[in-house]
Order: structure tokens, then sequence, then C-alpha cells
């Protein structure tokens, strides 16, 4: 059994990962605000995964276990809160969409005196002197980000993991090729349920249909071909749609913004 890493205190900082570059399995006393300014991040937890590019930021509640994953290089940037203070009330992980004044904020909070810096886990080197914490300039700093947190946004880019065995090997055939366009009566037999049993099964054990959540995969999948700079039209292939205008219209309809206008590092 892999053993799950302990860091009470959440940090706060920027670091960076590179293409492919993994922080394992851990967990932190403190609520931690995740966001990657450049690159696509990828957050697993036992209850599923979440994907968000620059546009959105992860919300980690204390104690929950989980892993980061890049694609594509990745400016991650980290903000450690009190498991007394929790501006959001949650209590589970949580997209929150990033404008470009909370975008900003994140950045200059988690900016350290020695900028920005190459590491493979959130724990802080022995060493590293991290933000001053006690000065006017940075409480003042901290209480508007606490406030345009507080506005913003939650979005449903979360991909929850099946419990039922049915559900999970369903899942996996799909993970290994979102753009597999076989019905859920199709998908069915391989699996050996029926398609009425399937569809209870999505409502009940991830509380949305099994076109959602396919779409949700198919979205997710795409964040992060076009993190590896696949062209738009070949991620619209891979990822399962009829067509890349239709592509385009659903990004657009979940990010705000098209797929060729990706935001920028």
């Amino acid at each position: 059994m892999t053993k799950i890493r302990h860091d009470p205190v959440a940090p706060t900082r920027t670091q960076r990962l590179a293409a492919g570059g993994a922080i394992d399995a851990h967990r932190h006393d403190d609520h931690q605000i995740v966001y990657a300014g450049r690159g696509v991040l990828v957050v697993t937890t036992g209850q599923g995964s979440w994907v968000a590019p620059a546009t959105r930021a992860i919300w980690v509640p204390a104690g929950v276990v989980h892993a980061h994953q890049a694609h594509g290089e990745l400016d991650l940037h980290l903000v450690g809160l009190p498991a007394s203070e929790n501006p959001l009330g949650l209590d589970v992980p949580t997209v929150l969409a990033v404008g470009p004044l909370l975008r900003e904020l994140i950045i200059a909070y988690t900016r350290t005196p020695a900028g920005s810096r190459t590491a493979d886990d959130d724990s802080p080197p022995a060493g590293d002197s991290p933000p001053d914490d006690d000065s006017p300039e940075r409480a003042r700093l901290r209480a508007v980000l606490l406030d345009q947190l507080r506005a913003s946004p939650q979005q449903p880019l979360h991909l929850p993991a099946p419990a039922s065995p049915l559900l999970r090997a369903l899942c996996e055939l799909l993970q290994a090729d979102p753009a597999d366009s076989r019905t859920l009566a199709e998908l069915g037999r391989r699996v050996g349920a029926s398609d009425r049993t399937l569809s209870r099964l999505f409502r009940s054990d991830l509380g949305m249909t099994f076109p959602q959540w396919r779409t949700q995969l198919r979205l997710q999948h795409a964040l992060i071909l076009l993190a590896e700079k696949q062209p738009v039209t070949a991620v619209a292939h891979r990822c399962g749609w009829s067509s890349t205008s239709a592509f385009i219209d659903a990004f657009r309809r979940t990010f705000g913004h098209t797929p060729g206008s990706h935001p920028p590092a």
C-alpha cells in the first residue's frame, strides 16, 4: 500500500512543475487553494478528479487526501488557510472560477522573495522563507483575496469516481477512449448490465446522468490535450465530438471562451 504523506501545514507559495510532473497523494490539516497560472492541473481524490485550466482554481478542504498532476508546464500557486478559517463554507473539493482580479491576487499573494522554483512536492523545504505574513500590506492583500474567493462562482467540473463495480468497469472503458461513441445500452452489454440499471446507478452513485458524465470526461480530456498543444480539430476528434464546431460550442458554454483562445500563461 502506498503511504500517504501527512504535511500538517498547507504551504502558501509558487512552484513550478514540468509537463507530466506529479505530487503524490498527501493531506494537510489546513485548507488549501490550488491554482495553475500556466498549464492545466488535475487534482485527484478518492471521490474523483478535478481539472483546472488558468481560468479555474481548486478548493481542497483540510484533511482531504489529494494528488496533483501537471499537463503542460505548470506554474502552481498554493494558498494555505487554517482549518478554522473557511471563507467558502465548503467541505468537499470544488472548482472555482478565477477572473482577472482574483488571478492577480493569487499570484501576488503566493509570490516569494526568491520567486518561483522547481519542486516535486508541496511541503516547505528546509531554509525556504515564506512570505511575510505580518505586514499590513500583506494582511490587506489577503483580505481582498478572501473577499474575491467568496464571490467566486463554483464550477461543475468534477468527474466523480464510481463506487459500483459495474460503473467502474464502464467508466474505465470510456476513460481509456473518451471518443468511444457507444450508447449506454451497447456499453451495458459489454459490462453485463442493462441500460436501465446503469442509468439508475449513474444517478444514485455519481449524482449525474450518463450523458453528463461522458461530457465532463470529454471536456477534462480536452483541457489536457490543449495543454499539450494539440490542435483544436484533433482535440475535437480525439474527445468524441461529431465536429469541431460542436466541440467549440460545448467548450465555450463551459469555460466562457473558445479552445482556440485558451488563456495563455
